[in-house]
């Protein structure tokens, strides 16, 4: 059988298999310690799940409108209004299944046969692949660890060409924890205001930051680039909602209008009840993310403290996100059991197989000299990983 030839053109999500393999692993009576899932432990918050439960009981369990209920699309926008200080109409506003469906419906309605997308690294996973998918052309902006994994605005003025229709920034960057500073992001909104490029703004860990204040949404810089840009956010990251599959987009009122036909003629709405959580979520707001804030955190120090004390490892010190990205190619040459650590494939299997701990390569996010490490798992969890991978690394050869 062949299959659509556009599938040649993609991998499978690095991070979903990593997460798959480790869970087998567990149902086989292994124990590991999963660094890989980018998912809070906590559990969601109380009052969410009884907005959804009471959605259940009152029978709320048909379709709705395709982008969303309309007084869930009037929230998000007051929402907005209140936190932001930024003015969105409903029809500016769209609920997909999650940030992923979101950021692969924005490409869809973006982009045409080579179109080009700049896309800074290390990146997530999917934003090359899903580029692809529609046609598109990623374009990668490479950054420097020496440089915490930033770049300059005038970077993107060398790769822009007529091509180019877009920029995806991501801040808090997954895999890094990067947070871009004020000067940068405002040199980002002269860019694309110069050159009439969209920015897909991805907000997604917009509130798991360590810094001092909070992150602001990218037309904070600059009001002249809210024409320009397509915040994409969610909750399963400050609301612990990943299953619930919830995330949006803001923006222009003819993307969004072309998202709504896309999602319309694949997937239609989101689940119905769930958004009724979503609604209970956005009036509320994450008044409970200051505790997580403190856990994570702590979590965060622990991992660098132990980087320090393990040979072959450093680590750009996160800024916000929950996870932390080492270069660990002070392990290649080395030997494990008679196998060679040549790359970060390697050294994810080596430390699958010999202590135990699943962990994801940084190939698949555009920097294979690195690995990613998730610390939104238990502390005691995440000390006893830690533990294994310093004895395991002291054991090679």
């Amino acid at each position: 059988m062949k299959l659509a030839d556009r599938l040649s053109k993609i991998k499978p999500s690095q991070t979903m298999e990593i997460t798959a393999k480790a869970k087998a692993l567990k149902a086989e009576g292994i124990d590991i310690v999963g660094f890989g899932a980018g998912e809070p432990d906590f559990d969601t918050p109380d009052f969410v799940k009884d907005a959804a439960k009471k959605a259940l009981d009152e029978g709320k369990t048909k379709y709705t409108d395709a982008p969303g209920l309309p007084e869930l699309r009037d929230t998000l926008v007051e929402y907005y209004r209140r936190t932001e200080n930024l003015e969105y109409s409903r029809k500016e506003a769209i609920f997909s299944m999650g940030g992923k469906h979101s950021l692969y419906n924005i490409f869809q309605a973006l982009l045409s046969d080579g179109d080009q997308v700049i896309i800074p690294s290390p990146y997530w996973v999917s934003y090359p692949d899903q580029v692809l998918l529609a046609g598109g052309t990623p374009v990668i902006l490479k950054t420097r660890e020496e440089d915490g994994f930033r770049f300059k605005p005038e970077a993107i003025e060398k790769l822009i060409t007529s091509d180019t229709k877009a920029i995806v920034v991501n801040s808090p960057s997954n895999p890094s924890g990067a947070v871009y500073d004020n000067a940068t992001l405002a040199g980002i909104c002269e860019v694309a205001v110069k050159r009439k490029i969209f920015v897909i703004w991805d907000e997604v860990y917009k509130d798991i930051y360590y810094g001092s204040g909070r992150l602001r949404s990218l037309p904070r810089y600059n009001s002249e680039v809210k024409p320009y840009t397509l915040i994409c956010g969610g909750l399963s990251k400050n609301f612990s909602m990943t299953g619930w599959r919830i995330g949006w987009t803001l923006g222009d009122e003819a993307v969004v209008k072309a998202m709504s036909m896309i999602q319309g003629q694949s997937t239609s709405n989101p689940v119905s009840f769930a958004q009724y959580g979503a609604m209970a979520a956005l009036k509320r707001g994450p008044t409970h993310i200051d505790g997580w804030l403190t856990q994570f955190r702590a979590r965060k120090d622990a991992l660098l403290e132990a980087f320090k004390r393990i040979d072959g490892m450093s680590c750009v010190e996160p800024e916000g996100a929950f996870y932390v990205f080492p270069n660990i190619s002070g392990w290649y040459g080395k030997s494990w059991e008679g196998k060679k650590l040549e790359n970060c494939y390697d050294v994810t299997k080596f430390l699958l197989e010999k202590a135990r701990v699943a962990v994801v390569p940084g190939d698949p996010f555009g920097h294979p000299d690195n690995i990613r490490i998730s610390y939104a798992l238990g502390m005691d969890e995440l000390v006893k990983g830690i533990k294994r991978i310093d004895v395991a690394v002291r054991e090679l050869q």
